[in-house]
This record gives C-alpha cells, structure tokens and sequence, in this order.
C-alpha cells in the first residue's frame, strides 16, 4: 500500500482561525465571502508559509501559532488586509 503524500500550508489555517477576531475589530468591515477571500488571501501573501510534509511537522506548525510573535504578525497582516479591502471592496453589492 502506497504511502498517502501531505503537503499542508498551515499558515493559511492559522489566518482563517484569527480572520472572525480581527473582523470583530472592524465593524464597517464586509463579511461577504469575496471580501473574506480577498482578506485572507492579502494576509498570506504578507506572511511566511509554514508548510509541513507530515503530520509531525504539521503539530509543530500548530504549536508555532501559540508564540505571541506568530500571533501578532498574523493579527497585523489581517488589519492591513482589512483595511485594504474595505477601501476597495471587489464584490458586486
């Protein structure tokens, strides 16, 4: 039996759990799935990749997200993605 491959980017899990706090922060902000695509999508090009091979790695990279530092750049590239988008929101209203 062949061995699954997994591949995982777990930067883009950690943004997607910290999108609904930041969001919080920014009532006049669009929640519209377009506007919340355009955000995170802003957010991760900011930030570096954390990708694991394998479920071990994949627990570090969980673990990383706990350090202050990891928390604090993601929490900043979301308000600037935020920002971004509520100045020029892409979606038909």
């Amino acid at each position: 039996m062949a061995k699954e491959l997994f591949l995982k980017n777990y930067m883009e899990d950690c943004v997607w759990e910290l999108l609904d706090q930041v969001l919080d922060q920014e009532p006049q902000a669009c929640r519209c799935d377009t506007c919340r695509l355009d955000i995170v999508a802003l957010a991760l090009n900011q930030l570096p990749p954390r990708y694991a091979v394998r479920e071990k790695g994949a627990i570090y990279s969980k673990l990383a997200m706990l350090e202050a530092q990891h928390r604090a750049d993601i929490y900043r590239a979301l308000t600037q993605a935020i920002m971004k988008v509520k100045e020029a929101p892409r979606h038909d209203r």
